[in-house]
Parts: C-alpha cells; structure tokens; sequence
C-alpha cells in the first residue's frame, strides 16, 4: 500500500507532533516521511484493483532476490572485541527472506526477495525525503514477500530491519499513530495476539472505497515490532470484505517466525 500523509503531518524537522509517538527530532522528521494509507489507489498491493474482467498484472521481481550475508567466525588469536558479536548472531542477521512467513496453499506466489530503498520509499508522498531518511537514519534492509487468492485477495508483507532498536520505535510508533485517523484506517484497530498493544496492532479500514469501473475495496495493515525489524502486512480485498481474524492469523504468524 501506498504510504501518505498531509501537509499538515509534515512540520518543521524537530516539531513533529505525532500521536502515540514519542518526539525524536530530526530522526521523527525523517522517518516520518508519510504514513501508510488505505486506499483505493494506494500503493504496491492496490494496484491490483483493476477495472471489472481485467486481469491484475503481477509484481515485478523484487531487487536482490539472494543477498549474500557473511558467517559466523570462530574465534582464533585474532578475534578481538569488535570481532566476537560474530559469535553471537542473531537469527535476523542471517537471510531475512527465511523468516517471511510461507505463501498460503492455494495462492499465487508474486515474489520473494530483498526490496531496495528507493522502491520502498517510492510508495511514500514524497519519495525523496523518504529515501534521504531511510538511508540516512533509519533501514538496514527490507525483505518482502508478495501472493494473491483467486483475483481477489492481495496481500504484501514486509520485514524492515533498522539499524537499531530506536528507528524500528520510532517507525512503528509514528505509523500506527496514524492509521486510526480517518484519513487512514478510521478506527483504533485490534491487538495481535502475544504481542504488547503498544508493539503491534492490525486495522481493517472502516470504510469500503468505491469508485465506478473498479472493485470495491476494503484494506486492511498490520504493523509491529520485535527488535530491530517493523512487519509490515498490506491486505486488499477486491470485494470489499475483509475478515480481520485472517489478517491477525497472519500477523500472529508472520511475528512467530521472528
């Protein structure tokens, strides 16, 4: 989906009230270059709302379908102490398109692999400054995956890796302050299970966006954070029903695997 927000969201770099978000200056500013919105242009997985009896058109390929990642090291006469953290190795170190959850049985797989900064940022207002954050303070890396069910159901889901814990806080405190807005999702949304509220929430849109020549559509985002990495899930109905417990089964599971 595509990622948005109002002129009136955007200030000065270093007063940007935020609600739900804690104030970070020029880091805030950044990173909230545009908050993701439901809608019936919005974004990557929206654009499959294509005219009645016209068939969606896929995905292209995602950028670094295999991203090399070094080993773990043993340690030897010269590992020092920049050098042991390779003995302590996290999981979401290694290949992070491993921990995307599987394409459903039945569904049409899209995509899989590493999507570059600038395809990221191109689903914000204003891709630019959305590049310049992310590079500059914010994403280390982004692993996605994409499917589809019968024409209908689309669904994007992202694992955005930060540099820190910080900038995993202060993207998915900003983004979830702004999906009960009604420019967004309209509604406070739903916790998912086994997660803390204040960690991860999914919105189903409010309202059904209609327009002559298209589908019906209903969104539906689940945002949370473990760590350093913010998942993403962009779910689009192109029938304008969306069953919120399939989206939190998903979300649930997709979190699991971290």
């Amino acid at each position: 989906m595509e990622h948005e927000q109002t002129a009136s969201e955007l200030r000065k770099e270093g007063d940007v009230p935020v609600p739900g978000a804690r104030r970070r200056g020029r880091r805030t500013a950044l990173l909230i270059a545009g908050g993701a919105a439901l809608g019936i242009l919005a974004g990557t997985v929206t654009g499959y709302a294509v005219q009645y009896g016209r068939p969606p058109t896929p995905l292209p390929p995602l950028a670094q379908q295999k991203l090399d990642t070094p080993k773990a090291l043993a340690p030897d006469a010269g590992t020092t102490r920049e050098t042991i953290n390779a003995n302590r190795r996290h999981k979401t170190d290694g290949d992070l398109t491993k921990l995307l959850v599987e394409t459903p049985g039945g569904a049409k797989a899209l995509g899989t692999g590493y999507e570059s900064l600038d395809v990221f940022s191109v689903g914000f207002e204003e891709p630019d400054k959305a590049l310049a954050g992310f590079a500059e303070e914010g994403v280390r890396r982004i692993a996605a995956t994409a499917w589809s069910q019968d024409d209908r159901v689309f669904v994007d889901v992202r694992l955005i890796q930060f540099r820190d814990r910080e900038g995993a806080d202060v993207y998915q405190q900003v983004q979830a302050g702004l999906m009960p807005q009604k420019e967004y999702a309209g509604n406070p949304g739903v916790a998912i299970p086994g997660i803390p509220a204040d960690l991860g929430h999914v919105w189903v849109e409010s309202k059904v966006q209609e327009k002559r020549g298209y589908h019906p559509l209903r969104g539906a985002r689940a945002i949370a954070r473990r760590g350093d990495i913010v998942m993403e899930i962009d779910y689009i109905d192109n029938r304008g029903r969306v069953v919120e417990s399939d989206v939190v089964d998903l979300a649930k599971r997709q979190m699991e695997r971290l």
